[in-house]
């Protein structure tokens, strides 16, 4: 799984953040900017915000204009398989749950739509242990 892991990493460019926080001491605020601190694209996707990062914040992954490398996911896991079915029609990459984000039925329906899964794992733990060793 490190190798996946690592090339996920290292190939991915935009990333989108469902569920993303204004909120500074919240994980998705402070993985989002380790994320932006190493020179990825973060969209902020949350329909409770406008902004985030100065950054426009949109209602769903559907309304994100172009391509997205990775869905990092920050919802509860019953919220996992509809940001999957979305992540699915942008034809995104990658779905990556965080830490303690554990959807079996919606890794399996990504997986069997071609995408790659990563499961209850922090996007800015994995990427500081395998990329800045």
């Amino acid at each position: 799984m490190d190798k996946t892991i690592r090339d996920i990493l290292l190939k991915a460019k935009r990333i989108a953040v469902v569920g993303l926080s204004p909120k500074e001491d919240r994980p998705s605020y402070r993985v989002a900017e380790y994320l932006m601190a190493n020179g990825y694209e973060i969209i902020p996707v949350n329909p409770n915000c406008a902004e985030v990062f100065g950054k426009k914040c949109y209602r769903s992954l559907t309304d994100v204009p172009g391509d997205v490398d990775v869905v990092d996911i920050f919802r509860k896991p019953e919220e996992v398989p509809t940001v999957v079915d979305d992540a699915i029609t942008i034809r995104a990459s990658v779905v990556w749950m965080q830490e303690g984000i554990i959807n079996e039925a919606a890794a399996r329906k990504a997986r069997e739509a071609g995408l790659d899964v990563v499961m209850d794992k922090c996007m800015l733990k994995e990427h500081m242990r395998l990329l800045n060793e």
